[in-house]
């Protein structure tokens, strides 16, 4: 399988009860598909699976293919602290007819890249399905080093990485000794960087709000390799990027961006809590300001 594009880590809506809002996560997905995006990543963290039960998860994957309708390609997070669970969630997925898996270190256990490694054979022996590698420091505190990457490397099957250390060295590396694993962009703020080391896909939370802004970025760069266009698209994405990223509110800024999109995506998940009112404001106004000007970038090159 080959990842190109852009690839939403879809929202998981809540009622204020917090159960499952199948009506507004069958409008994400619509919208979605329909602005173009390649691809939906379900049980990502912007989809707050670390905050569900195992049997919530596995009927959200279900339940997301039955809405998805062969549409676009539909990838499953096994993200899990145990491996036996990782592989049960990647079996589930196999069942639910998910096209590829998106498999991430296992958190608080610091492995060594070896360990990485095994944790993520058993995984791929279970499923048998592209993956994507999910290499996130920040939050797993450890990297998918070249020891990890190396035996990962000879089976085909982990075809790609998301690599969201913010590490421009690690960009570097990935892109001139792994040609071979694709590289994905998972740091917003460093896409445009990624496109130009020849990234073709983008995992980006924003385009649950925003698909539109993120696929320009995408076409002009990857698709266009027009780097000037894709500097002026980056620099009026950039204060919303700096938005999502302060304070820890990311999931809830991105609830609150499809909200004002007119789809309720409901509260976070605690101990995580909504925004309060000038939170919201700040984020009204730079997603306000960056549609407007990305508009009229658009308009210039047309």
């Amino acid at each position: 399988m080959r990842f190109e594009g852009i690839y939403t880590p879809v929202v998981t809506p809540y009622h204020e009860d917090f159960s499952l809002n199948e009506a507004a996560l069958a409008a994400t997905l619509d919208q979605l598909i329909e602005a173009g995006v390649h691809g939906i990543i379900v049980a990502g963290t912007t989809g707050e699976y670390y905050a569900q039960t195992p049997e919530e998860r596995i009927d959200l994957m279900a339940r997301a293919k039955a809405l998805i309708a062969g549409r676009v390609p539909m990838i499953v997070g096994t993200g899990a602290m145990r491996t036996e669970d990782s592989v049960a969630y990647a079996e589930a997925a196999v069942a639910a007819g998910a096209d590829a898996l998106l498999i991430a270190t296992p958190p608080y256990a610091y492995p060594t890249g070896r360990e990485i490694a095994l944790h993520a054979l058993a995984i791929d022996r279970a499923a048998n399905l592209p993956v994507m590698l999910y290499n996130y420091p920040g939050r797993m505190s450890v990297n998918m080093d070249e020891d990890c990457l190396d035996r990962l490397g000879r089976s085909p099957n982990f075809c790609a990485i998301k690599e969201s250390s913010g590490d421009p060295n690690r960009l570097h590396m990935l892109a001139r000794d792994y040609p071979h694993i694709a590289l994905s962009c998972g740091m917003d703020d460093q896409a445009l960087e990624f496109f130009a080391w020849g990234a073709r896909s983008w995992v980006c939370a924003g385009s649950n709000f925003a698909p539109e802004a993120h696929l320009s970025l995408y076409k002009a760069c990857a698709l266009e390799g027009d780097f000037t266009k894709g500097r002026a698209i980056m620099s009026a994405m950039l204060p919303l990027m700096r938005v999502l990223e302060q304070g820890g509110k990311f999931i809830q800024c991105i609830k609150h961006g499809l909200t004002l999109r007119g789809i309720e995506a409901g509260p976070p998940r605690k101990p995580l809590q909504p925004l309060n009112k000038d939170d919201r404001r700040e984020l009204e106004e730079v997603i306000r300001t960056m549609n407007g000007t990305i508009v009229a970038i658009e308009g210039a090159k047309a």
